[in-house]
């Protein structure tokens, strides 16, 4: 369930991880829960986000914090949702300044995995949660993992976008070479802060902007 089947190029990378006692310790803490808890998203999908993202294919990075907790909603992808399922809020509102922004068609699926193939890395800074229990797999391991990642990315590549939303996806800023990359910040698209400023944030247009600049190829966001 977690041992980690992850692609290869990832794996070069995140080997040396995957054999730290703290990433031992959160592969029994998720064995214990999958035996009283339903989880999400199922195992197989844990590290879509890295399986449909090569580490060399990465232009961009969107962090979310944790999975969709709701049945049938969360696979793997940052912000994204199967086939079939309703777009929950924080998605349509990215939805809305995808098509204010760049003037994509809303589309009818909020399944990311266009964008996952296109170089956007949907990273979320923990893996897994209990169905219906928000953030209930916070601090168990996930951040220490995660964060890594992003280092990994900043001092190995060169001229990524980092799109951040909201405050706790904004503290990963310290750990990327602003030098070196373009850092996107933004309100969080929820209902709750979306009005405060991530309407109008344009992160599509000037994230291609910006890999036009550097001579890598523009991200297709219509979906």
């Amino acid at each position: 369930m977690i041992d980690p089947k992850i692609e290869n190029s990832w794996r070069e990378v995140l080997f040396d991880e995957f054999q730290k006692p703290y990433f031992t310790a959160l592969r029994e803490f998720l064995l214990q829960e999958r035996e009283h808890y339903t989880l999400y998203p199922k195992g197989e999908n844990i590290f879509a986000a890295f399986n449909n993202t090569p580490f060399e294919e990465v232009k961009v990075v969107i962090l979310g914090q944790d999975p969709y907790h709701g049945a049938n909603q969360a696979h793997g992808l940052a912000f994204s949702v199967n086939d079939g399922v309703a777009h929950p809020p924080s998605l349509r509102n990215i939805f809305k300044e995808l098509h204010d922004d760049i003037g994509c068609e809303i589309p009818k699926s909020g399944n990311l995995t266009h964008w996952a193939k296109e170089g956007v890395f949907l990273l979320n800074a923990v893996l897994s949660v209990r169905a219906a229990e928000a953030a209930s797999h916070k601090g168990k391991g996930w951040e220490i993992f995660t964060d890594l990642v992003i280092k990994e990315l900043s001092q190995r590549k060169d001229n990524l976008v980092f799109i951040l939303w909201g405050a706790p996806a904004a503290l990963k800023a310290s750990l990327i070479d602003e030098k070196k990359h373009l850092i996107l910040r933004a309100p969080h698209p929820s209902p709750l802060s979306s009005y405060r400023g991530f309407f109008g944030s344009k992160p599509f247009s000037k994230t291609n902007e910006y890999l036009v600049c550097n001579g890598v190829e523009p991200i297709d966001w219509c979906i």
